[in-house]
């Protein structure tokens, strides 16, 4: 694993296309053209923005996808543009970059709610085809770059495309999603105020319904068994609690919210979500980076299962990167705590985008 040194400078057979030339493009060092195009099926409409350093040439492109939760095409995160930041830095070296609205978001259609990261991979895949179709674009070299839970999307198209020539992980997964849930939670849970005893607590009830929701994933009575998986616990925890001799319990498990959210189909997609399954088959070059003080996709435990499946892969060309100083969004930050993204002016970090357009020049196909 290669840790770089922190820098002074402070993640369709039919297609409907038609390109719109942004007001801002006109101050711009490249052109940039909102887009619509729809999947193999129509069944969505896809929003989005393609930024091409010039229609002369033929240009290497990437396509980001975005982590958990509805997202725009800028990536707005915490008053934050992650995505709009990387395809200017990235345009502005030569590299054309598409970003697209996610379900059910700006001008894309679709439920968001209703969609697994299996349905979101589906989407890449016609992401792919779209950028094939347009002007300044070669076709074989495309590359995926996706954020968190995008890190498994893009691991899932490239396990199965072929027009992938390249993929950059950051702060991607590639732990399971049962253990990724347990990992994500305790990490945040340690780095809360919470009291001692009420960080064992949510410890205990956590890891209980993540077992409970695994086992029943794909069964009708999970709902059921994660409620009687609380109330057993509420019991045992009630009859502790006393033991405390504190007046006041402001200790709560959000259980109607979580049930709500396991049933559905992205949990029990996700929590069963194996990357042994794709990375062991991909052989593209493979860039994976991720912040150390990432409290939501965790460093050490992610990098180290992209080097070992990567390698059982007999992939010949992959780079592990861990940036020091880093959080989720890959901002330099102090506390590293979700509630401090908002509060850091940087909207994604210098060094790491410098990491990212080098490799990507560097990994140009021949025609």
């Amino acid at each position: 694993m290669i840790k770089i040194k922190l820098s002074t400078r402070f993640l369709l057979a039919a297609i409907l296309c038609f390109p719109l030339v942004l007001n801002a493009a006109d101050s711009l060092p490249y052109i940039s053209k909102e887009v619509l195009f729809n999947n193999e099926d129509n069944s969505i409409r896809f929003g989005g923005t393609l930024t091409l350093p010039d229609t002369l040439h033929t240009h290497q492109v990437v396509i980001i996808v975005s982590g958990t939760g509805a997202q725009d095409r800028d990536g707005t995160m915490a008053g934050h543009k992650m995505f709009a930041t990387i395809a200017d830095n990235l345009t502005r070296r030569g590299i054309a970059v598409l970003r697209v609205d996610d379900r059910g978001v700006g001008q894309t259609t679709g439920v968001y709610q209703t969609s697994t990261t299996g349905d979101f991979a589906k989407d890449v895949l016609a992401f792919i085809r779209f950028v094939k179709s347009q002007k300044g674009i070669d076709p074989k070299n495309i590359g995926l770059i996706g954020h968190s839970e995008g890190g498994a999307v893009i691991s899932i198209v490239t396990a199965q495309s072929r027009d992938v020539a390249f993929m950059i992980s950051i702060a991607g997964l590639a732990t399971d999603g049962l253990n990724a849930l347990r990992k994500q939670n305790r990490d945040i849970i340690e780095a809360s105020e919470l009291p001692d005893y009420d960080k064992a607590r949510s410890n205990e009830i956590n890891e209980l319904m993540f077992n409970t929701a695994y086992a029943y994933a794909n069964s009708d009575s999970m709902e059921v068994k994660l409620n009687e998986t609380y109330q057993n616990w509420k019991k045992k925890d009630n009859e502790y609690f006393k033991t405390l001799n504190i007046k006041y319990d402001h200790f709560r498990f959000p259980i109607y919210s979580y049930v709500q959210t396991a049933i559905g189909p992205w949990y029990r997609y996700f929590i069963q979500y194996d990357p042994a399954k794709y990375l062991t088959k991909i052989k593209v070059p493979v860039l994976a980076i991720n912040g150390d003080r990432d409290l939501m996709v965790a460093c050490n435990e992610n990098l180290a299962n992209f080097k070992k499946y990567l390698t059982v892969a007999r992939n010949k060309d992959f780079k592990i990167v861990s940036v020091p100083g880093l959080n989720h969004l890959f901002q330099h930050c102090k506390l590293c705590t979700r509630e401090e993204y908002k509060t850091l002016k940087e909207s994604f970090a210098p060094e790491v985008l410098d990491l990212m357009g080098n490799w990507i020049l560097s990994h140009k196909r021949n025609k």
